[in-house]
């Protein structure tokens, strides 16, 4: 394979849209196709919509939210897959039901990377399907079982997606699942209560969830002594 591979990132949220733009962006081989915010947008520049057929763009690899406004990420990869179209998909969404992930697989994702999640995991998923896209071209028209097979090899991750030190999948989820549950903004101390985790714990957690965009950060005022920071769910 040749050139660079043209993505594009169709995702509802506007602060996480620019976030997996800016990642493809850093990253070699990738370039951004184009940003797509709702199901219509991303069926138009993949050049499945009669109605808008002048916005198509070329496509490689589609970044795909599954909660969209207007459709389900699922619908989009099966008119996708459908119109026999040659891009991969790489579903990038907070949905973590096991059926859902199940359908996604057998409807012909590559990847499925659940939110929230770091740069270097979002670097893997993108690193080995361009090696399996790699593998693939290297063998012109005609291929081999053991080419397949290598190729194949290349979508799986040898190991789990990096985490910062000391954070654990599972508590993550915890905190996501309580910022999700509430309705107002919530500080370390309350996170920590909430969960039976230390205070240090829980803002380790919060600050990781900061810095990947997911949750707002703002100071919290009327409080005595070093200034306090309560965190709220991007909605």
């Amino acid at each position: 394979m040749s050139g660079r591979i043209r993505v594009l990132v169709v995702e509802d949220e506007e602060i996480a849209a620019e976030a997996h733009a800016e990642y493809v962006r850093r990253l070699d081989g990738f370039e951004v196709a184009a940003v797509a915010r709702t199901g219509s947008d991303a069926l138009a520049l993949l050049g499945l919509s009669q109605s808008r057929q002048a916005d198509q763009v070329a496509v490689d690899l589609v970044l795909l939210d599954m909660n969209l406004p207007d459709f389900h990420g699922l619908d989009i990869l099966r008119r996708i897959r459908g119109a026999g179209l040659p891009v991969g998909v790489i579903a990038v969404t907070a949905v973590r039901e096991l059926p859902m992930v199940r359908k996604a697989i057998a409807s012909g994702v590559a990847q499925y990377l659940i939110k929230p999640f770091t740069f270097a995991a979002f670097s893997d998923k993108l690193h080995h399907y361009r090696q399996f896209r790699e593998s693939l071209a290297q063998h012109g028209g005609d291929t081999t079982q053991t080419a397949v097979d290598m190729a194949f090899a290349a979508l799986r991750t040898p190991g789990p997606a990096t985490m910062p030190k000391g954070l654990s999948e599972d508590t993550l989820g915890s905190v996501i699942d309580l910022l999700k549950a509430g309705d107002r903004p919530v500080s370390a101390v309350e996170v920590s209560t909430g969960l039976g985790i230390s205070r240090v714990t829980a803002r380790r957690y919060l600050e990781h969830l900061a810095e990947q965009n997911t949750v707002l950060r703002t100071p919290r005022y009327g409080t005595r002594g070093r200034p306090e920071f309560e965190y709220q769910w991007r909605r």
